[in-house]
């Protein structure tokens, strides 16, 4: 994936304080109510004031699971489907592309210790949202870059991070991540969850997941679990 040089990162970093000074925050006597979906399922409630949820998809979940199981106030994070049209896809049906969904990590987190804006940071630094239905070798309509927004506060940022980075030309190529109100998660078969942390030897988590966490590392030292 191509990587943002320093002047770009200064100037991104920037507007992201920019963002956040403008309105971004949420309110924070405002609690999440229990939204039914369109399909009937429910939505997790949170206090918004310390417990938040986030939905990403930036190509395979195994990827996206394990850089977000490092940073520091991600609680939990689960793998599997969402923004497609049917109910309870499994993994082939998804792979087939019959069912619109994306691989995407569902993440709970403490919004005390970490920030939607540091997630969308983590999010965008760890692969190429230009690249239309494809991440590496890994290509399809799953492998989508997407964000799944909770909440007003998530949407606007997303948006507003999205139209920064564009503008000040972050990418080669513009950046075509969706951005859309999330609707329902579906979590992905269990041999799928917590995949990288019981199979690091094997060769797609050596070759492809490895770099990315390496990468995360360097660049959000201070924002890991000790």
């Amino acid at each position: 994936m191509q990587v943002i040089n320093f002047q770009k990162a200064v100037t991104f970093v920037a507007a992201l304080f920019f963002i956040t000074a403008c309105g971004g925050q949420s309110n924070p006597q405002k609690k999440m109510e229990n939204i039914e979906s369109k399909d009937g399922l429910q939505k997790p409630a949170h206090n918004a004031t310390q417990i938040d949820t986030a939905t990403f998809g930036a190509g395979c979940f195994w990827c996206v699971e394990a850089v977000f199981q490092r940073l520091d106030g991600v609680l939990s994070v689960s793998s599997g489907y969402s923004g497609g049209t049917i109910k309870n896809p499994s993994y082939k049906e998804v792979c087939a592309g019959i069912t619109g969904h994306a691989e995407v990590c569902q993440l709970v987190y403490d919004t005390t210790k970490v920030s939607f804006d540091v997630l969308l940071q983590v999010f965008w630094k760890t692969h190429d949202p230009t690249t239309m239905n494809r991440q590496g070798n890994d290509i399809g309509t799953q492998y989508r870059s997407a964000i799944y927004y909770h909440n007003e506060d998530q949407r606007i940022k997303a948006e507003s991070y999205k139209k920064q980075l564009n503008e000040v030309g972050a990418y080669p190529n513009p950046i075509i991540t969706e951005i859309k109100p999330f609707i329902v998660f579906y979590a992905a078969e269990d041999y799928h969850q917590n995949y990288y942390n019981q199979n690091s030897d094997q060769g797609y988590c050596q070759y492809v997941i490895q770099p990315k966490i390496e990468k995360l590392e360097k660049v959000f030292k201070d924002k890991l679990k000790k």
